[in-house]
């Protein structure tokens, strides 16, 4: 009853990370299956977001437009990485390394050292870790939960019109995109630089949330965004059909991965195996699908009176 009692208590604070992080699965699911590019520039954007809007509320700078500037941060991060791709010809997922190599020395030189915080009680901000119990506003849950719904709106309206569909149509078949006369490589920087936008976005969430910066907060954030994406897929994939649900059951999936984080923790797991964790959790849901073809395969060869191949 204690562990459970301890579970529920930390609960409020394990959905209002997976929504934020919600925001930067979003991000992951338009390169990773949409646009079907592995982009590795999340894990630098992300803290890129965070630093940003981190130095420009201890400027003075009002908080929207400083989440307005964290969120064009991350869409030239994505710019850069979509350009080395089309236009030196590198692979996206080395272009995304390359960007986001260079990203660890931007944010060091942006805050000057490797961290930096953000005082709730000396800096207005628009969430907190301390707030998640409130109820008012400011509380993580109901501002991250309205802007979650907000951009889940605008994503739907966008991919819906010619523009969104020519980048959907891009992931789907790049070569009949191209004989359809769609600009192809302006699509997949367009795709890569609104992946990267989001994901700096729920950054500069999580500096908040937290309380400071980091330059090292993004490492593993590609695990995380992943496991958010499959997890989402996996148990709501039968279910939401409509594009802006499934938006929606990425943002489930990350609320359900912290939950079963912070569950994992609770029972006595060591905090130094949470990146094993994650890497585990993205592995097996990876591997759900696979195993399950295999399995029907094997039933209808059987059915039919065949042998199965080892």
């Amino acid at each position: 009853m204690e562990i459970l009692q301890q579970l529920l208590n930390a609960l409020p604070g394990s959905i209002s990370q997976g929504l934020i992080w919600g925001i930067m699965a979003i991000g992951v699911y338009i390169t990773y299956r949409i646009l079907d590019v592995a982009d590795l520039t999340v894990d630098g954007s992300f803290a890129t977001g965070g630093v940003v809007a981190v130095m420009l509320i201890l400027n003075g700078w009002n908080l929207w437009l400083a989440m307005l500037m964290a969120f064009l941060a991350g869409l030239l991060t994505g710019a850069v990485t979509g350009l080395l791709h089309t236009l030196m010809g590198i692979p996206p997922i080395l272009a995304g390394i390359l960007t986001q190599l260079s990203l660890y020395s931007i944010n060091l030189k942006i805050m000057s050292k490797a961290n930096q915080s953000v005082n709730v009680n000396q800096t207005d901000l628009l969430i907190s870790l301390r707030w998640v119990k409130e109820l008012a506003f400011h509380n993580p849950l109901i501002t991250v939960g309205i802007v979650l719904v907000v951009l889940i709106g605008v994503l739907y309206w966008f991919f819906g019109t010619e523009m969104g569909c020519a980048l959907r149509a891009t992931g789907a078949n790049l070569n009949m995109s191209r004989a359809q006369g769609i600009n192809t490589s302006f699509n997949k920087v367009l795709g890569i630089m609104l992946s990267n936008g989001l994901v700096a976005f729920a950054g500069a969430f999580l500096c908040q949330y937290q309380g400071f910066a980091d330059v090292k907060m993004g490492q593993g954030a590609i695990v995380i965004g992943l496991a958010a994406v499959i997890i989402g897929e996996a148990i709501f994939g039968k279910i939401f059909r409509n594009f802006a649900l499934r938006l929606l059951s990425v943002a489930l999936g990350s609320i359900i991965y912290y939950i079963v984080v912070q569950a994992v923790i609770t029972l006595g797991l060591d905090a130094n195996l949470l990146k094993l964790l994650s890497a585990v959790i993205v592995a097996i849901f990876l591997a759900i699908p696979y195993w399950k073809r295999q399995y029907k395969a094997k039933h209808m060869v059987r059915a039919k009176g065949g042998k199965v191949n080892a």
